[in-house]
């Protein structure tokens, strides 16, 4: 039997040292990213330094690509961001495993430089404290020594150990062959260290999102709204195949945000801070806050990179604590125009001051559909103001309200070119049938929704085949902050025709027809399908 240390007298690596290096890079790699998510679980979710590469990642995006993100992923943009990252950062690790077979303090280096990337990123995140580096440190330390244990395994040298001065050693790395491989320790070893670093990752992933939050959502007891909505109105819902349903599931409500995992917030040392241009400051607690009196009501929230004819539109029944009077309470200063809401993970928005106190029903939601807000949309408080788009108004996972100005500060998305003011546009969309349907001769049923939220619809009308614009038939009204139903019934005839449809909000403005995209304040342009007939 061969000893594992005979030398080869190859000169160059052989086919089986580079698949071993690959592997011993992407599995060193693994190990220290399974162990920096066991850390942050400890320390916090969004210390992970995946998680706060990711997110610094977001915020240096150009925003055509964020936009473009968002149309080609949807609400899957944050999983193929972190899929590229995984991608990128197996690629690195490979490429440095590879060159760590003859230089094995390249290894050592390169996990390094990896770790103070992620102490870096995690330390400069908004909120972060030195503590948020230690999942990184601990990653990198974890990585090293999975690093050493695997060459062990194979009988490589140490990378951390040399007899010669480090100026020597690349001359000798050059000249000496390369040790032969003990392939089966170094499966047996992977095996360990690639199934340590699973485990250890999901391990600290369910500790961060279940442990902590989902607890605490599950122990939270809704208030009794002191005004409480009226019931649906008959008719509202046309209950048609197809046609968005009048309440949206929380399930199935729209996402938008910047957040790579959900912020993991309890309820247990949560506090909203109202600060800035006040007579007095305010600090509350989630019992103080959901003490005082709540309102519940039907509003339909949108987001401004929603396209003409998109899905990022959803209605729901909150409940919360109208935000009107707690401004008052603290005495808003003369001048202060503009609201910053921050949410825990840094994120901000600004709301006009004197839209959310010109007795809308703008609000801190706690409960979402007649439970408290999920983990998704912002638990344990989020904002909702009617009539705004969310990038300057629906900040979830709530905990700071600060009274500025315009002049004085931009949030995230203004930063980033977007308008400061963003009332939501009128729209319409088709639901059913859907673009390119194949129908049957006859009556077909044209069905979707409409929206401009704090106007209210007066009207829909839908084109065929760009002919005169026919009045559709709207389901009743709830209140003018939520979406209306409407259907069109259609007698079709053979080949192929083009549906389009427009509304009309309360104030009699019919949405612009002119084909704009959603950036910088929103989208206009007539939603229109193609379909084939017989």
């Amino acid at each position: 039997m061969k000893d594992r240390n005979i030398l080869s007298t190859q000169a160059d690596l052989g086919g089986h040292h580079r698949l071993a290096g690959a592997l011993l890079g992407v599995l060193s790699g693994a190990a220290a990213i399974g162990a920096s998510q066991i850390a942050a679980a400890i320390v916090g979710g969004t210390s992970s330094p995946v998680i706060a590469v990711g997110s610094t990642a977001i915020d240096a995006t150009p925003e055509w690509l964020k936009s473009f993100a968002i149309r080609t992923f949807g609400s899957k943009d944050k999983l193929a961001l972190l899929v590229g990252i995984g991608v990128i950062l197996a690629i690195a690790a490979a490429f440095l495993g590879i060159a760590s077979i003859r230089r094995p303090r390249v290894g050592a280096i390169g996990l390094l430089v990896f770790g103070g990337v992620g102490v870096l990123a995690s330390v400069t995140r908004p909120s972060a404290g030195l503590v948020d580096a230690i999942p990184a440190i601990v990653g990198a330390g974890v990585g090293l020594l999975a690093f050493r244990y695997l060459r062990g395994a194979t009988g490589l040298p140490d990378p951390t150990r040399s007899s010669l001065p480090p100026d020597t050693e690349p001359e000798r790395m050059q000249r000496e062959p390369i040790a032969q491989l003990d392939r089966r320790r170094f499966l047996r070893a992977g095996v360990v260290i690639a199934g340590a670093a699973a485990l250890s990752g999901a391990v600290g992933q369910y500790l961060v999102r279940r442990m902590s939050a989902s607890a605490s959502r599950a122990a939270v007891r809704m208030p009794h709204p002191f005004s409480s909505a009226s019931p649906v109105p008959s008719g509202a819902d046309l209950r048609i195949p197809e046609l968005s349903s009048f309440i949206t599931p929380n399930d199935r409500f729209y996402r938008v945000d910047t957040a790579l995992i959900v912020p993991a917030v309890d309820t247990h040392g949560w506090q909203l801070r109202i600060h800035g241009m006040v007579e007095h400051e305010m600090t509350l607690d989630y019992e103080q806050l959901t003490a005082r009196p709540t309102i519940e009501r039907d509003v339909t929230l949108c987001c401004v990179s929603n396209e003409v004819g998109g899905e990022y539109v959803s209605n729901a029944r909150w409940v919360g604590v109208p935000l009107s009077p707690l401004l008052e309470e603290v005495g808003v200063l003369p001048g202060a125009d503009q609201l910053v809401s921050r949410s825990s993970d840094g994120w901000t928005a600004g709301t006009p001051t004197a839209v959310v106190m010109d007795g809308r029903d703008a609000m801190l939601a706690v409960s979402m559909n007649g439970e408290p807000l999920p983990l998704e949309h912002g638990f344990p408080v989020r904002m909702v103001v009617p009539g705004l788009y969310g990038y300057v108004s629906a900040t979830k996972w709530l905990v700071d309200l600060e009274l500025t100005t315009f002049d004085a500060f931009d949030p995230y998305w203004i930063e980033r070119g977007w308008s400061k003011q963003a009332p939501i546009k009128t729209q319409s969309r088709i639901d059913t049938p859907r673009a390119s349907a194949k129908l049957q001769p006859g009556e077909v049923v044209v069905a979707g929704v409409a929206w401009a939220q704090h106007r209210g619809i007066e009207g829909v009308e839908v084109s065929v085949d760009e002919g005169p614009w026919m009045p559709a038939e709207l389901g009743a009204e709830d209140t003018i902050d939520t979406w209306r139903q409407w259907m069109y019934r259609w007698s079709a005839t053979g080949g192929d025709h083009r549906l389009s449809v427009r509304a009309t909000d309360g104030t009699g403005e019919t949405q612009p027809s002119e084909e704009v995209a959603p950036f910088p304040n929103g989208a206009t342009g007539n939603h229109t399908i193609v379909v084939r007939v017989g």
